[in-house]
């Protein structure tokens, strides 16, 4: 039950990083994104998002095969 509730957990921390790249990549088409440490922010913290999710979502079988 844990290890799918870590897979949900991870598919929805991905999902939150394709929203925030989304949404710097609109603004800065539609507007003027003239605060630098916003972008700066929202690049980090997109990553940093993404990277989380997906350690939640890798399967663990796939490594002891390696």
């Amino acid at each position: 039950y844990i290890c799918g509730m870590k897979n949900e957990l991870g598919k929805w921390l991905m999902d939150i990083a394709k929203y925030m790249a989304t949404a710097l990549l609109l603004s800065s088409a539609f507007g003027d994104m003239g605060n630098l440490l916003v972008v700066i922010s929202v690049i980090i913290a997109t990553a940093l998002t993404l990277f989380v999710g997906l350690l939640l979502v890798r399967d663990k079988k796939e490594e002891k095969e390696i």
